[in-house]
């Protein structure tokens, strides 16, 4: 679906440029490109509702539909800058117009031949948009349904980890602790949020649970709930309550009840409590805005711990800034700790044949637990996968989609779960990224300005600083956790980045 938006998106400001007056065109040109302008735009907002699905969840015909887009859009834009480069009259220098004079009445007939050629390519392209738009309607080319479901999260293994399988989760655990409790009377103050944050695969509940795990005795009742993409504010504020009380709240499914409802359940059980409570898996500012209305700030030391991969939904949970603990990446010691433990058996060790290849496979899995893991259990558990050639192999699949292991499969799932959450002017963008080699640092300036040269980057209001918006896009990906943020200017803006995904 990304690859026909990215299409598109050139040529829409190409058409408009056409039809804005640059240039002379004849009635029934004109005329096409309009029509061919708010097809494409159309069947451009189509696209961005299909692309918020996953892949396998989308039928084979709405794939078909977007390549035979895609493939209008490329054609056409071929002859958009072909028409564009012959029809133009170049600089309006006094040095070239004795030049242009000698050279009129010849491209006068040219332009003729120019138009006419157009105008079939148009009625060609035209035809053929239309017919898009009526397949789209008669085969049903639609949304599949993103609400709540009753799909399973691959994310649910993390909260049921053995804490002695985890390596280099001590120092980050101490942290947040104490975070949490710092002070000799913590559990007099009010209540306080430290939201995690990080893009997925980093380990953020695996994090939350170990730090829960740790302090859960210290307070009066406690609960663990997940949010999602999609979230149930309901069915969460259901979940908080049978997770505080299992005997009280048993049969809370069973009763319909309206979200105030719950939340003034909520607020009566709470009050003189004690409470730990974990949100794990935040995705927008509004659902936080309606369960944090269940938590009371004078609570008798009470904690909430958020999860998130956006830097403004952590924000949003938290009073101040200094609440929020960014997760890293592991360092290349841990990373590897982490990788040989769960390849080797602890005599072995790894073995000083395998020992570069290994290095590479933890390069491109880039300190993320979650691929570390991944890559490590899939070559422990493949008993082929003990010499040099099949270790290569794998290195060589990573980041192409050659193996179909289950584990592979799941772990892609999590990580793809922040690129389907992003807004569709923003996946060409990140999509673009992949144009640079791996580990490439890529300069702030010069990657908006290849957007924008590139027309990823376009706006129709004349305005609008295409710099400028380039620059929010930059910044958004960065709050999302797609890019990983590298150097600070003197205007303590973000100075290069990083593309974060790379497995």
């Amino acid at each position: 679906m990304e690859v026909a938006m990215l299409a598109i998106r050139p040529l829409l400001p190409k058409l408009g440029s056409l039809l804005a007056g640059e240039f002379t065109l004849e009635k029934r040109v004109r005329e096409g490109i309009d029509t061919l302008n708010r097809e494409l735009k159309l069947m451009h907002a189509a696209l961005g509702k299909v692309a918020k699905v996953p892949p396998d969840q989308l039928d084979e015909g709405v794939k078909i539909w977007a390549g035979m887009v895609r493939d209008l859009a490329y054609h056409m834009e071929d002859i958009v800058d072909t028409f564009m480069v012959r029809v133009y009259d170049g600089s309006s220098n006094p040095k070239n117009r004795v030049k242009k004079l000698l050279k009129k009445t010849g491209r006068l007939f040219s332009k003729g031949k120019d138009h006419h050629r157009i105008s079939d390519a148009l009625k060609q392209a035209v035809a053929q948009a239309e017919q898009l738009a009526e397949q789209h309607q008669r085969y049903e080319v639609e949304t599949p349904d993103t609400g709540p479901g009753i799909s399973i999260d691959p994310r649910i293994k993390a909260m049921y980890t053995d804490v002695t399988e985890l390596i280099g989760i001590e120092e980050p655990r101490e942290e947040l602790i104490n975070m949490l409790l710092q002070g000799d009377d913590w559990s007099n103050n009010p209540l306080k949020t430290v939201s995690i944050v990080g893009f997925g695969g980093l380990g953020k509940t695996t994090l939350a649970k170990t730090v829960y795990d740790k302090i859960k005795v210290k307070f009066d009742c406690r609960a663990f709930v997940s949010v999602s993409q999609n979230p149930d504010i309901k069915k969460i504020l259901k979940d908080i309550l049978f997770g505080l009380d299992k005997d009280k709240y048993a049969k809370i499914y069973n009763v319909s009840r309206e979200a105030s409802h719950l939340i003034d359940e909520l607020i009566e059980f709470l009050n003189d409590k004690r409470y730990l409570i974990i949100i794990d898996d935040i995705w927008d500012e509004e659902s936080w805005e309606i369960i944090k209305l269940s938590f009371f700030k004078k609570s008798l030391g009470s904690r909430l711990i958020t999860t998130t991969c956006n830097v403004n939904v952590a924000k949003a949970c938290c009073t101040s800034t200094d609440d929020i603990y960014r997760m890293k990446p592991l360092c290349d010691d841990v990373s590897r700790r982490l990788f040989c433990k769960r390849v080797f058996s602890p005599s072995e060790g790894c073995p000083h044949e395998l020992s570069e290849v290994s290095q590479h496979i933890l390069k491109k899995c880039g300190g993320i637990p979650l691929a570390i893991i991944t890559i490590a259990s899939l070559l422990a558990n493949n008993h082929r996968m003990k010499t040099k050639d099949h270790w290569d192999a794998v290195l060589n699949s990573i980041g192409r989609g050659l193996t179909e292991d289950r584990n592979v499969k799941e772990m892609k799932k999590i990580l793809l779960f922040s690129y389907y959450d992003l807004p569709s002017y923003l996946k060409p963008c990140l999509l673009y990224l992949s144009i640079f080699p791996e580990d490439h640092l890529i300069m702030r300036r010069q990657l908006i300005l290849k957007w924008i040269s590139e027309g990823i980057v376009y706006s129709e209001e004349e305005e609008t600083s295409l710099y400028e918006l380039g620059d929010s896009y930059f910044n958004e990906l960065v709050n999302r956790s797609m890019i990983q943020p590298i150097g600070i200017d003197e205007e303590e803006k973000v100075e290069a980045c990083r593309f974060v995904i790379s497995v």
